[in-house]
């Protein structure tokens, strides 16, 4: 499965990225945060991605976040909720709303969202409400990208994912938007050294 692309932004075509990876150029439907996202950084674009293989096709879609991402994979769960009816909730929604809204049974928010009726809008409450602490809302590592490259370099360095994103979620609040990349790698691998 293709789960994260990095790479370099090609085009933007409404919700349709396409981003040259190695020679290659991927088609990634995209949420709203994860095109910001893309034009802020078209030459260092980094997107999470889910594939969906059906028999006429393999559509990729893309994400800012790993939280995003999950949620996305939770939605596509629910019964009468496609892939593109899950970008699209995430494109209306953002995700911290998205949480709230289902853990109070705020359906009207839910039902903004074109394509959402009310009874799909209960569904998401009924099937999600018990699954919402792993559909958390972005942290502080999904939302920028020097703590995202920092979670990537501690995961080609052998650390699992959870708790790569932990520790340097627990380094960028300490240090704050100034530390740069190699700063966050050097002072989570101190606290991973010293666990």
């Amino acid at each position: 499965m293709i789960g994260l692309l990095r790479g370099k932004l090609i085009e933007l075509d409404g919700p349709t990225a396409l981003i040259e990876v190695g020679g290659v150029g991927y088609e990634v439907e995209v949420t709203t945060g994860a095109a910001a996202l893309l034009v802020a950084h078209p030459e260092r674009a980094m997107i999470y991605t889910h594939l969906v293989v059906r028999e006429d096709a393999h559509s990729l879609f893309g994400f800012p976040s790993l939280a995003e991402r999950d949620l996305f994979r939770s939605l596509i769960k629910v019964t009468g909720i496609g892939p593109k009816l899950a970008l699209s909730l995430l494109s209306t929604v953002a995700p911290d709303a998205f949480a709230n809204a289902i853990t109070s049974g705020n359906t009207t928010a839910l039902v903004r969202v074109p394509g959402i009726g009310r009874k799909t809008a209960q569904r998401l409450v009924v099937e999600l409400k018990d699954k919402i602490r792993e559909l958390s809302a972005s942290t502080s590592v999904g939302s920028t990208p020097t703590a995202r490259e920092a979670v990537l370099a501690l995961i080609a360095l052998g650390y699992r994912e959870n708790t790569a994103a932990q520790v340097v979620g627990e380094v960028a609040d300490a240090h704050g938007a100034a530390a740069n990349v190699e700063d966050l790698v050097r002072e989570a691998l101190k606290r991973l050294a010293a666990a």
